[in-house]
Parts: structure tokens; C-alpha cells; sequence
């Protein structure tokens, strides 16, 4: 079952996008948690999360973004992850129809998503859903 995250979901998205590779749950996690709670509270964003027996097993993360030359937004998810307990159980399919119902609703005219290098699965569901791989993401880290 997909839905929007709750406040109380804060925990078990932490561990996950830290799974993901992003940086571990601290050992004071209540910085992060306030991130959390401000995803939660933005109108250009939505914090998706399925559920296997009421086990919070998979998140994805949305945004409405403005493009400069466009007319209309487009939909991004920088974040989605499925705990490896849970693949293969359409969690992933059903969070990405989400994020793309979403898109569709607010009149986006693409939805991007950023995947690392070596997660090749992911990379595999997402050309069978229809995406296509068409550029470059790097970056420049500024602090640690």
C-alpha cells in the first residue's frame, strides 16, 4: 500500500535513505527528523512510502520543480528505495505510478529521477517503466 509519509514514519525513512546511501541516522537523529517534517509540510513536495504489513518497506521522494524555457514544471524524484527484504513485490512500480499520477495532476511536462551508478536493478525497472537514460548527473560536494 502506497501513502503519503507521516511524522511518525520519520524513523523507519531515515534508516531507509540511509540504506540508500545517504547519510546514517546521526546519533542525535533530530536535525534529519526536522528535514523530514519539512518535506512533509511543503506544498512542491510529497514523501511517499508503501507498506508490507504495516512495515514502512519502501520510500520515494517527489518534487514539482520549475525549468527555465519551459511552460510547464517537471516532476523529480531524487530519492526512492526499496528495502532488499521487499523487492520484487511491485513496491517500487507502485511508488513511481504515485510520483507519476502526481506529475500528471500538477501539469508537469517530464518526471526525472536520479539513480547512483551502481544500482543496475533500479536502473533495469526504470527503462521497463519507460524511462531513458539522456544525461549527466555530477556534483561538488561543499561540505561533509
Amino acid at each position: 500500500m502506497v501513502r503519503p509519509a507521516r511524522p511518525d514514519d520519520a524513523e523507519a525513512v531515515l534508516a531507509l535513505l540511509a540504506a540508500l546511501g545517504r547519510p546514517a541516522v546521526a546519533d542525535d537523529p533530530e536535525p534529519q527528523r526536522r528535514v523530514f517534517l519539512d518535506h512533509l509540510r511543503r506544498r512542491e513536495a510529497a514523501l511517499l512510502v508503501a507498506e508490507v504489513e504495516g512495515v514502512v518497506a519502501a520510500v520515494a521522494s517527489f518534487w514539482v520543480r520549475p525549468r527555465l524555457n519551459w511552460t510547464s514544471p517537471e516532476g523529480w524524484i531524487p530519492d526512492l528505495y526499496v528495502h532488499p527484504a521487499h523487492r520484487r513485490r511491485g513496491l517500487a512500480r507502485a511508488l513511481l505510478d504515485a510520483c507519476v499520477e502526481r506529475a500528471r495532476r500538477r501539469g508537469c511536462h517530464r518526471v526525472v529521477l536520479e539513480s547512483g551508478h551502481g544500482r543496475r536493478e533500479a536502473h533495469r525497472l526504470y527503462q521497463a517503466y519507460g524511462f531513458q537514460h539522456v544525461g549527466r548527473f555530477y556534483e561538488l560536494l561543499l561540505r561533509r
